[in-house]
């Protein structure tokens, strides 16, 4: 299944989405480190997830409507290991909640990894 191009989506915790809400923007400590906000397409989102969260029960997938993000989005690669020429989106500024059209948590399998087809079905 292949989502719909104008749908990106973000993984944080409960705790970093609440914060977000109050403030109306989503600042990961990766837009002062780096200067973007890691975004994925549903179908990609599963690696990022299994190198970073393998196990985790507080995250929450974060639906994003493109076209209400103010700040540039680059494609740009993954990291080595990646599957062949992959990119991934990178927003250059803070993450709006205006933007988020909807919050799902996103739990592992028992064995604490995620499914590629997760995020494609929730």
């Amino acid at each position: 299944m292949v989502s719909d191009a104008g749908v990106l989506v973000h993984l944080c915790t409960r705790d970093d989405w609440r914060i977000a809400q109050q403030s109306g923007a989503h600042r990961p400590d990766s837009l002062d480190e780096i200067g973007f906000v890691h975004l994925s397409t549903p179908e990609q989102v599963h690696l990022p997830a299994n190198r970073l969260y393998s196990g985790r029960t507080d995250l929450m997938l974060l639906r994003i409507d493109a076209a209400r993000l103010s700040s540039p989005v680059r494609w740009e690669p993954g990291v080595p290991g990646d599957p062949g020429e992959m990119v991934f989106p990178h927003l250059y500024g803070a993450l709006p909640v205006a933007a988020v059209i909807s919050v799902t948590p996103y739990l592992p399998d028992a064995d604490g990894s995620f499914p590629a087809t997760r995020a494609t079905h929730d």
